[in-house]
């Protein structure tokens, strides 16, 4: 068999969670590729709501096989504590394993991303403190720690030694703050590895092993396109790529295994953290959006925070699919918007006076204005629909504008935030 990719097409918070669990019911494996603890999937199933963060998403089934590639940024201490919290609910002991070549979160990189969202102040990118920004700095100069590095105590500390040396004089001479201390580092960490040694492995054998059996294999991206640091809306990006692409790399199969990519997009746009958002809207219209969507509205499923609100973003939302390289399209949330008479729908941008359909480069976006059309609305609850054909004229109506818009095939359609409140849409 192949791989399935199920990735953001926008900001992140685009309810990727439910789709990937309603897909690990015929997965074998469920993977994540990228990213840490800085972002969350919210699942609402039998067992109650859940927000994984770490996890991946198939942990409420027990014949899936739960992985975290080499591309993820692992916090233990959290990583543990997320597995304890879902066996203290009630969910049988998930199967989980952890490449052994996974670099791993230390105290430290959360130390730094907060003393740097400090210093920034206003400036600041609205980071969500959990390390992920210094961790990957230091992944890529070559000051991380891999997961195995726990049991060759010499090399951790060897590596932990060189890796403060100069991150002491920054904490001392930027920061305000006292240097850290080796031995205290060194200990925190050892204390970490009995209890994250029954989950390690070596993945990229699990991955290939399982490509060549034919397994069943879903991959879990974090964030959306527009987040990505090459393609997306850079300085105000995450630091690893969530796009489809990198699923190879970051969780070890073959780039031909992906053959399947659902973007997810919301019928309407959410975003949490700063940077620009062309389509956002403002004070009652927002919050009301806002209460209204979702299990429990638009709140950021790990910070808490509001999300901002805005209305649909056809320029963002094809761009989004096209870096994917989406071969279909998950709608959530179209539910929510049956409160309204009409829908305002974004089908291009002006920048600098002209009319475009193509999303713009950073230094542009923060001039791009929303050009809107409207839509009727359907004013009725669609929870219970369970066929596309039974949507409300107007309802499949609002889809098919947006498919032709984004230029990719919108094969679900979200109508809840509960598993079975969804419709697949046949050719």
């Amino acid at each position: 068999m192949s791989a399935t990719a199920i990735v953001g097409a926008n900001w992140g918070d685009e309810g990727k969670g439910k789709l990937t669990d309603v897909l690990a019911a015929q997965s074998d494996l469920v993977v994540r590729y990228q990213g840490g603890s800085n972002a969350g999937h919210t699942i609402i199933n039998e067992h109650g709501k859940f927000a994984l963060h770490l996890l991946p998403s198939g942990v409420f089934y027990p014949h899936v096989t739960n992985v975290l590639g080499p591309g993820v940024a692992v916090n233990v201490p959290y990583l543990l504590r997320e597995y304890g919290e879902i066996c203290g609910r009630g969910i049988p002991a998930p199967r989980l394993v952890v490449s052994d070549r996974a670099q791993l979160v230390l105290p430290h990189h959360l130390l730094f991303d907060a003393a740097e969202e400090d210093r920034l102040g206003a400036r600041k990118f609205g980071s969500t403190r959990a390390g992920i920004a210094p961790f990957y700095t230091d992944k890529y100069a070559k000051l991380g720690i891999q997961a195995a590095d726990l049991y060759a105590p010499d090399r951790l500390r060897a590596r932990i030694t060189q890796s403060l040396e100069a991150k002491n004089v920054l904490l001392r001479h930027l920061y305000g703050r006292e240097p850290l201390c080796v031995d205290a580092v060194i200990e925190e960490v050892l204390s970490w590895a009995d209890g994250l040694a029954p989950f390690l492995a070596d993945t990229t054998e699990l991955m290939h092993d399982a490509v060549a059996s034919g397994k069943e294999i879903l991959l879990e991206g974090q964030l959306g396109a527009l987040r990505d640091p090459d393609y997306g809306i850079y300085p105000y990006s995450t630091s690893s790529s969530p796009l489809a692409g990198n699923g190879s790399i970051g969780a070890g199969v073959p780039p031909h295994a992906i053959t399947r990519i659902i973007a997810v997009t919301k019928a309407y746009s959410s975003c949490v953290g700063t940077g620009p958002f062309v389509t956002e809207i403002f004070d009652e219209d927002a919050h009301e959006l806002r209460q209204r969507g979702g299990d429990a509205g638009e709140y950021g499923a790990t910070t808490g925070r509001p999300r901002r609100m805005g209305w649909f973003d056809a320029v963002a939302t094809r761009y989004g699919c096209r870096v994917q390289g989406a071969t279909e399209v998950a709608l959530t949330n179209l539910d929510v918007l049956g409160y309204l008479d009409e829908i305002p729908v974004c089908t291009a941008y002006e920048v600098d006076g002209n009319s475009t359909g193509r999303f713009p480069v950073p230094a542009k976006l923060d001039g791009a204005r929303p050009i809107l059309e409207t839509h009727p609305g359907w004013k009725c609850d669609l929870r219970e629909v369970r066929r596309y054909e039974d949507l409300p004229t107007t309802a499949r109506d609002y889809v098919e504008r947006l498919e032709r818009l984004i230029d990719t095939p919108i094969r679900w359609i979200s109508i809840g935030p509960r598993r079975e409140e969804i419709i697949v849409r046949t050719p």
